[in-house]
């Protein structure tokens, strides 16, 4: 069977996803430019905003059945079972959830206790998505981690006995990493069995104390070349121990691709529940204020406190060049010339001329079995343009210069 045949996302387009963001942390990581609070005081009021929101925003995904549900953060892991349960519940109450949807709970391994994940594995969440960054204690350090090298690989050796669906987080790229320890860093996530690994580069975001302490020198600056190297060697290695790159920065094992991220990709619909998160239904994108006083108060007095944007054909065409070429399925020409018109597949073949001579960009004759490109024999053939192993480190400039501005 042909890889593309294997991996290739259903195209459907009934499903939707819900993603509720947690603005608490312990600690601000230095590279973190995410919104967060390091004060507890609102969280129970914060919650039941959380809750109020689902209800408020139910019609939204009225005809849409909920496949993926996703806390994200912030730290979501400082959240009680009991504030689990009502905010999944709450999905479940205003929402049309398929029977097994995956929900993903982001955690931090501070939080991971043995009895902590024994009560994680008793309520609805079958997917933790888990901050390592890294397994050594200097580079934790650096990043103003706030947990251990001892307590990454504890929980990892806990998690693993009552979860399947586990993803792990890690940053390469880090100044002074050699390619040894690099290396190290990916035998020892091998070593617990994970069966994905969400990977990315270190990046300094203005506003962020990462980029004070380069800016001061009390930090080396990030060295594009070393970065390089790690995504290689990423790349290979993962491929090795039967990993799917199936998008720039996430590795998967077959059957093992996260659901929720996906449908991002795809351009399914979701619904951002929180402080600061984005939501995209009907070529409309919305997000909410990043504050969590003005938040609460808002939802509070039943008004969504959310901008709200009408994506034109243009910006459609842009974000659907962007995701495709993020992922192993690529952009679609015939997609292209049906959901844009003519003149948008010939700038596009026409921009992408130098790329594919500079051999970063190829296009594919492929057979896929998708809903999106089936005909009366159920498959139909289709090219599509994705990056080469050369092109994928470089996929966000090469996007850019395939927008049409």
């Amino acid at each position: 069977m042909s890889f593309s045949k294997r991996f290739s996302p259903t195209g459907r387009l009934g499903g939707a996803s819900v993603y509720i963001h947690i603005p608490f942390c312990k600690q601000a990581c230095f590279y973190c430019d995410f919104h967060f609070s390091t004060s507890l005081k609102k969280k129970d009021e914060l919650i039941q905003s959380l809750i109020k929101e689902l209800e408020l925003r139910k019609d939204e995904l009225k005809n849409q059945s909920i496949e993926s549900i996703y806390f994200g953060g912030g730290t979501p892991s400082l959240l009680t079972i009991n504030d689990l349960r009502l905010l999944i519940d709450a999905v479940y109450k205003n929402y049309n959830v398929i029977e097994s949807p995956e929900i993903t709970l982001e955690a931090n391994p501070d939080d991971l206790s043995n009895k902590r994940i024994h009560e994680l594995a008793n309520i609805r969440i079958n997917r933790l998505s888990i901050g390592i960054q890294s397994f050594f204690q200097d580079d934790l350090k650096s990043m103003n981690r706030a947990h251990s090298s001892e307590e990454a690989k504890n929980c990892l050796q806990e998690a693993t006995r009552y979860f399947e669906n586990i993803t792990i987080d890690l940053i390469y790229g880090i100044p002074n990493m050699s390619l040894k320890k690099w290396n190290e860093n990916l035998e020892i996530a091998f070593g617990f069995g994970v069966n994905h690994i969400s990977s990315y580069a270190l990046t300094v975001e203005p506003k962020t104390a990462l980029h004070a302490f380069i800016k001061k020198g009390t930090y080396p600056p990030i060295d594009e070349d070393l970065a390089l190297q790690h995504f290689n060697c990423l790349t290979v290695k993962t491929t090795a121990q039967g990993f799917v790159h199936y998008e720039i920065s996430n590795f998967g094992k077959p059957n093992y691709f996260s659901k929720h991220n996906t449908s991002y990709w795809q351009g399914k619909p979701y619904v951002g529940i929180g402080p600061s998160a984005h939501s995209y239904h009907n070529n409309q994108r919305s997000w909410n204020v990043s504050n969590n006083s003005k938040y609460i108060q808002s939802i509070q007095n039943n008004t969504l406190p959310n901008t709200v944007e009408t994506l034109s054909v243009k910006d459609q065409f842009n974000e659907y060049i962007m995701t495709g070429l993020r992922t192993i399925w690529g952009v679609s020409l015939r997609k292209v010339e049906t959901n844009f018109g003519k003149d948008y597949l010939m700038h596009l073949k026409k921009n992408s001329e130098k790329f594919i001579e500079q051999g970063l960009l190829i296009i594919k004759n492929e057979v896929w079995q998708t809903e999106e490109y089936k005909g009366n024999s159920g498959h139909a053939e289709a090219f599509f343009i994705t990056t080469t192993q050369k092109g994928k480190f470089l996929v966000d400039g090469i996007a850019s210069e395939l927008f049409l501005i």
